[in-house]
């Protein structure tokens, strides 16, 4: 971890796996995510028998943070699975709404930080508010 902060942010994602709900994929994931006010918001998946209604952890944590701090920029973002798994489809469009330019996204396992990308090398050309007409 480069700082006291990522630190706070990985212990975060791994404590909010722990309460992961998977009892269908057996897939236990945390995430946590940095925004630029330096609060930190962790969540974990939520599966659900009707399969569509799952959320990731990715987005669980954003929607806390939206909902406790309105707008908001994300300026890190943690992954914690076992094993490594990157963020889908519909987790990166939502990190892509929120992320600064700079974001940065870290893939862990629950002792290490197994790979560090930024956000752009995940989904290079998201939808964004341009795209609309």
């Amino acid at each position: 971890m480069e700082t006291e902060k990522e630190k706070s942010l990985f212990k975060a994602a791994v404590k909010a796996r722990e309460n992961s709900y998977s009892p269908y994929s057996k897939f236990k994931v945390g995430a946590a995510i940095l925004t630029e006010s330096g609060n930190i918001y962790s969540g974990c998946n939520v599966e659900n028998c009707s399969f569509g209604a799952t959320i990731c952890a990715e987005r669980t944590a954003i929607l806390k943070a939206v909902s406790e701090e309105g707008k908001l920029t994300i300026k890190k973002v943690v992954v914690v699975t076992e094993p490594q798994a990157e963020p889908c489809g519909m987790c990166l469009q939502v990190i892509a709404e929120f992320a600064c330019p700079e974001c940065v996204v870290l893939l862990c396992d629950s002792k290490n930080v197994l790979k560090r990308m930024s956000f752009g090398d995940f989904l290079p050309n998201p939808f964004d508010p341009s795209k609309l007409p």
